[in-house]
């Protein structure tokens, strides 16, 4: 095959920005609706939130490639294609949604699916394992974020 000359940790990159782009799908309404909504009084470091999501799409990336150095296992990045659909999917679907409660459950989602891969990636190798810490840290606290949100705003 002829994507199969390219180095895979290029192919990964490449695909993963691809998916990520698909977070950019928002229309305006949602974005507005979205900026409308109370937060938490706790949310101080909300400008920092897209720093911290793009460390976990890089050390998913990272985690993906030596996964797939080591087993090159279509099965393995289908599943890291999953949780950054699920990932990606948030901001779009909640906010064109205009549903707080959706942005809840597509994060737990999230991070059930992302724990479950996690465990499995731990089998293959660790360090592709502690790649995946950073997702799986943050994610409970955006979800937390954004329930406390639907606790904030209950007549979105």
């Amino acid at each position: 095959m002829r994507w199969m000359m390219f180095p895979a940790w290029l192919v990964i990159a490449v695909v993963g920005a691809a998916i990520a782009s698909a977070s950019s799908l928002i229309r305006p309404r949602g974005i507005k609706w979205f900026k409308r909504q109370r937060r938490p009084d706790w949310l101080k470091f909300e400008f920092a939130i897209p720093v911290v999501w793009m460390a976990v799409f890089i050390c998913g990336g990272w985690s993906a490639y030596i996964v797939w150095k080591q087993t090159q296992s279509w099965w393995f990045m289908a599943g890291y294609i999953v949780l950054e659909l699920l990932i990606v999917s948030y901001n779009p679907v909640m906010c064109n949604l205009q549903n707080l409660r959706v942005g809840t459950a597509i994060g737990g989602a999230g991070f059930v699916f992302g724990l479950v891969l996690a465990l499995l990636v731990a089998q293959v190798d660790g360090k592709a394992f502690l790649l995946l810490l950073p997702f799986l840290l943050w994610s409970p606290v955006g979800t937390l974020i954004t329930w406390q949100m639907t606790k904030l705003n209950p007549g979105q």
